[in-house]
């Protein structure tokens, strides 16, 4: 669990994933978006796949990752299409996948072909060193199928496992980051990302459990922290 306490401005950035996913984006925009990932030290760019190997230059030299976003925002594409998304991402210099689940297989409880694919995504990803993080978008899911999906990801071994992809109905909630984190304790982290727009949605995530948040408003919430610890 993260100590808010002990937060500074260099750790908090450090958590975020900072996003531009706006099927409209330009390079000048995802220009702009790389700049201050590397002037803020966020953890990484949170992007579609198509722009990894622009953003790759324009961070070049920098640590800041770039995060491509796989079968986004649906899930609605084949175990073979996810992959073959996966690996040219990582070939134009993803460091980390953002992958959304089959919801209609969860709906199903086709939970051998979920398993199955996200096995064949995290052996493919850490074949080459990159970091995997399975999208549930629970907005679509109950408690139960939530847990499930968590369930199977303790087993799996994704690096984390994440609330929403921001274009659902809903985003992040505690309820759900809680179950999740309670779900795979220490063997996987949780990212909270949809609807994260303050410090203070922020700080409640973090205190559910998240180690990661996606957010288009990173650089807002830092201002807003830095407020809150000068009125400590």
């Amino acid at each position: 669990m993260i100590d808010i306490n002990a937060l500074t401005k260099q750790t908090l950035a450090a958590l975020f994933d900072h996003t531009l996913l706006k099927a409209d984006a330009t390079q000048d925009q995802l220009a702009r978006l790389c700049g201050q990932a590397r002037q803020y030290g966020f953890k990484m760019v949170a992007i579609n796949s198509a722009p990894v190997a622009f953003c790759k230059q324009c961070l070049q030299g920098s640590p800041v990752h770039v995060g491509a976003a796989i079968s986004f925002p649906l899930g609605q594409t084949a175990t073979a299409v996810k992959l073959a998304e996966t690996e040219r991402a990582i070939d134009d210099g993803a460091d980390e996948i953002d992958y959304v689940v089959n919801l209609t297989q969860v709906k199903q409880r086709e939970w051998g072909a979920v398993e199955a694919e996200m096995a064949q995504l995290r052996g493919l990803c850490h074949s080459k060193g990159v970091i995997l993080k399975a999208i549930f978008e629970n907005c679509y899911l109950t408690k139960e199928e939530i847990r499930t999906l968590s369930e199977i990801a303790r087993e799996v071994r994704p690096d984390f496992i994440k609330t929403s992809t921001g274009f659902g109905p809903s985003g992040a909630k505690e309820e759900d980051v809680r179950l999740m984190k309670q779900t795979v304790g220490d063997l996987v982290s949780v990212k909270a990302a949809g609807g994260i727009r303050s410090w203070a949605a922020c700080r409640a995530m973090l205190e559910a459990g998240a180690e990661r948040i996606g957010t288009s408003s990173s650089i807002k919430i830092l201002e807003e922290f830095l407020a809150w610890r000068d009125g400590l």
